[in-house]
């Protein structure tokens, strides 16, 4: 998502990065974010304002319309996306009692995504209202918290010694698969090491595309308040800035893209199938337990 509205679509990019731990983990990152899903989703307005109050440093003037887009986000979200979430998450439980291929994986993925695109596409409208409000502080602001944010993921991911590094990706493969599947014994977690070895995961042309995608963001932000573009032309390019954003400009990136895709899809399915029918039910009920949590959000609290 675009800067402005980063912070009430940021559980759903969380999906892209959930992909290694099985079809399913997407889908619960895009719904949870990793925290308690009915606590997360009733506090989501104030959670979303304060990371991009964090982000973009709103001043007292900018707030409010701000914060009124977040809570009309979440009412719209509430009333239109979470039915659908709800199917989704009913439509794939038979499917984890079942062995899958890389190809299962893929589709649900996709499936799940284009589930994300109307939420995505209804912040961009959000966005296009708030963004002649923000000024040149606010983007100084942003591109200092990109600076810092690019400054930790270099610490979650270039680790000087390599087996320190092997290890810390580990790390975060088995607990994604672990919230989904619960504890894995030595045999299956053998399978996601050896499936890890073979990752083309390659962090520094990852960098260098987050870091060509924030320019990005910035730029467009800054271009289309200096050039006090109408409000079809800010929807029309923030659409088209996250087009870019999820399918970058260079060919290079896209062939490596395409390459880790096909390769996270058969490594969730790898993971799967290694996994006993006891660890399906677990998931099975796992996800029939954020199904009813995300029928019981339908009605606000």
């Amino acid at each position: 998502m675009t800067t402005t509205f980063s912070a009430i679509s940021s559980f759903h990019r969380a999906a892209a990065r959930a992909a290694k731990a099985g079809i399913i983990g997407a889908v619960v990152l895009a719904l949870s974010g990793c925290t308690a899903l009915r606590l997360g989703y009733n506090n989501a307005p104030q959670l979303s304002w304060w990371w991009l109050d964090g982000n973009v440093d709103f001043s007292s003037a900018q707030s409010p319309a701000a914060r009124q887009a977040l809570s009309s986000y979440f009412e719209w979200h509430r009333r239109t996306q979470l039915p659908e979430f709800a199917a989704l998450l009913a439509r794939v439980q038979p499917v984890m009692a079942e062995q899958i291929t890389g190809e299962t994986a893929c589709g649900w993925f996709a499936r799940m995504r284009s589930q994300l695109d109307p939420a995505i596409d209804q912040a961009l409208l959000q966005a296009a209202d708030l963004l002649p409000t923000l000024g040149e502080a606010n983007f100084r602001h942003l591109e200092q918290r990109q600076a810092k944010s690019n400054q930790e993921r270099r610490a979650d991911y270039f680790q000087p010694d390599p087996e320190e590094r092997r290890t810390e990706t580990m790390r975060r493969a088995l607990d994604r698969a672990e919230q989904i599947y619960g504890r894995l014994d030595e045999p299956q977690r053998r399978v996601i090491s050896a499936g890890l070895s073979t990752s083309p995961f390659d962090p520094e042309v990852w960098l260098a595309e987050r870091q060509r995608r924030q320019a990005d963001t910035v730029a467009t932000l800054r271009r289309l308040v200096a050039e006090r573009a109408d409000r079809d032309g800010r929807v029309a390019a923030l659409r088209a800035l996250v087009e870019r954003t999820q399918t970058s400009t260079d060919p290079a990136y896209r062939a490596y893209q395409g390459k880790l895709t096909a390769y996270n899809c058969e490594f969730a399915a790898r993971v799967h199938n290694a996994t006993t029918p006891a660890q399906r039910l677990k998931a099975q009920q796992r996800l029939k337990g954020w199904e009813d949590d995300l029928r019981s959000l339908m009605t606000p609290s």
